[in-house]
């Protein structure tokens, strides 16, 4: 996807991946225009307002929201055609009602930027977004399906010259490396940084020698919280504890050693940035281990009483399990999200 850079009227990304200000947005409206999505994310989507959708495929109208409306036909052309019926409102006191609230959103984003975590449990908020400080304007992004996801999506800056690509319709695993080596073929010239979750890395260690033989220079960033982070969390908020996450990986940097190029392991979170300055300045292939906290979580912007239930019961579980230092660790790592829903 390209990344729509400095829009004024931007209010964040709403579903799984999003902020509070883009969901909050969509549901005070009092109408929601839907451009060539139907919108994966049903239980975001607003039920009382009116909806409507303009796709090319008309199958795809009204498959996953009640719609007051539903356009079969070209964007681009269906809204030149409706553009001449609309009469422009003057009153702009919903809008800066929403940038507003963005605002706040986003300096609470910072707040997970500045505790930067400690040994063996960087915070990831905090490395992806001295990645995307560090990394050129007009950098290729591949993420990995899970918690690189989010990191990606709420932390790289768009600057109208970034792609980012993803499995977001498949919700496929390990799919930031190869993705990143076929960004490499097809444009030579750009920086391609690859963000991937050790789970997803692992997957697919083979490709790290594709790397090597065709000369890619990909950058590969691993979130690596030893842990399948998305699942682990699904988990928990479904009311379970946690039950064969965990990951046991070998050294990713001595693999990229063995196949053919640098490999860093990264343990404190001092070493984040002349690590990442590293590795992006380093002509050819590199690989950057960096130890995340697998205690972070990265929850949706609007979280259902089910779920904070969920969790409460999960964290309950591994209590009486004798699992004492995991649930002070999530509570410890988790403190702003907490503070937020307060």
């Amino acid at each position: 996807m390209d990344i729509q850079p400095n829009n004024p009227n931007e209010v964040g990304l709403t579903g799984l991946l999003g902020f509070p200000s883009a969901y909050h947005a969509m549901h005070e409206a009092d109408v929601v225009v839907l451009l060539g999505t139907d919108f994966p994310y049903q239980k975001f989507m607003p039920v009382k307002n009116k909806i409507v959708q303009i796709d090319e495929s008309a199958e795809r109208l009204g498959r996953r929201a009640k719609l007051e409306l539903g356009l079969a036909g070209d964007v681009r052309e269906t809204i030149k055609a409706l553009l001449p019926l609309l009469e422009e409102k003057t009153d702009v006191h919903f809008l800066n009602e929403q940038l507003a609230f963005y605002e706040k959103v986003k300096e609470n984003q910072l707040e997970y930027v500045k505790d930067s975590g400690k040994e063996n449990a960087i915070q990831p908020e905090y490395v992806a977004h001295t990645l995307d400080r560090l990394a050129e304007k007009d950098a290729i992004f591949t993420v990995d399906t899970g918690m690189c996801c989010v990191w990606g999506a709420r932390f790289i800056t768009g600057t109208g010259k970034r792609k980012m690509l993803g499995s977001f319709n498949h919700g496929s695993m390990a799919n930031a490396m190869p993705m990143a080596i076929g960004a490499a073929l097809s444009h030579p010239e750009k920086q391609v940084i690859a963000m991937c979750g050790d789970g997803g890395l692992s997957m697919l260690l083979g490709d790290m020698a594709t790397i090597f033989q065709y000369k890619l220079p990909v950058k590969l960033i691993v979130f690596n919280n030893r842990t399948l982070g998305m699942v682990k969390l699904e988990m928990e908020v479904g009311g379970m504890p946690d039950n064969e996450t965990d990951m046991i990986n070998p050294d990713f940097a001595m693999v990229a050693k063995a196949m053919g190029y640098p490999g860093r392991n990264v343990h404190l979170p001092e070493e984040v940035e002349g690590a990442l300055k590293e590795c992006l300045e380093h002509n050819g292939p590199y690989l950057l281990n960096i130890f995340t906290n697998p205690n972070a979580l990265a929850l949706p912007p609007k979280i259902e009483f089910e779920q904070v239930m969920g969790m409460t019961k999960s964290m309950a579980q591994l209590m009486l399990g004798g699992k004492m230092d995991e649930v002070f660790e999530t509570v410890k790592s988790n403190y702003k999200h907490i503070k937020g829903l307060l």
